[in-house]
C-alpha cells in the first residue's frame, strides 16, 4: 500500500506515491536525490538530518514523509538564491565553522531557523540551542560564532 502525497520541496511542488513508514530524510535522499540532508543518528540526537517544516527546524529521521503532506520543507539545497549563499550559510564559511562537513547542512538549519525566531542571539543562547546538533570535529567555538555573525547578517537584511 503507498500514500500519495504532496508538498513543496524548496519552493518546487511535489507530488509522490510513498509507503507509509518512509522517513521524510529517506524521501528528500532517495526519492528527490536531494543528498545535503545527511543521515548521521536515525535516533533525531545528531541533527544531521534537520530541514526545515513549514519553517521550523525539525530533524526529518523523526517524521514520516506522509505527515509532510501539504508542507513546504526547505533543504540544504534550498537555501541559496539565485546563487548566492544564505547569510548563515556564508558565515559558516567566513568564520571557519565547518571540519569535516558532515554535521553542517543540519548546523545551518538549525541556525537559521534560531536566529529567524530570535534575532537577537547570545553566545549562552546559541550554545544551548544548537545543543541537539552533534559536532565531532570541532569544538564549537567557529560554530557559535558563525551563528552570531549569520544571525546578524539576517537582521541586516543580508
Amino acid at each position: 500500500m503507498t500514500l500519495s502525497i504532496s508538498l513543496t520541496v524548496n519552493g518546487k511542488p511535489v507530488t509522490a506515491d510513498v509507503e507509509p513508514h518512509i522517513l521524510l530524510v529517506q524521501f528528500l535522499r532517495d526519492e528527490l536525490r536531494l543528498t545535503g540532508t545527511h543521515v548521521g543518528c536515525d535516533t533525531a540526537q545528531c541533527g544531521a538530518c534537520t530541514v526545515h517544516l513549514d519553517g521550523r527546524a525539525i530533524k526529518s529521521c523523526n517524521i514520516l514523509a506522509a505527515q509532510a503532506d501539504g508542507a513546504a520543507v526547505t533543504t540544504i539545497e534550498g537555501m541559496t538564491k539565485d546563487g548566492a549563499l544564505h547569510p548563515m550559510q556564508a558565515a559558516f564559511k567566513d568564520c571557519h565553522g565547518l571540519q569535516c562537513g558532515f554535521c553542517t547542512p543540519g548546523m545551518v538549519m538549525s541556525a537559521s531557523a534560531l536566529a529567524e525566531q530570535s534575532p537577537e542571539l547570545t553566545e549562552e543562547e546559541v550554545r544551548e540551542q544548537l545543543d541537539g546538533n552533534l559536532c565531532r570535529c570541532t569544538g564549537y567555538h567557529n560554530i557559535v560564532k558563525a551563528v552570531l555573525q549569520g544571525a546578524q547578517a539576517m537582521k541586516a537584511g543580508g
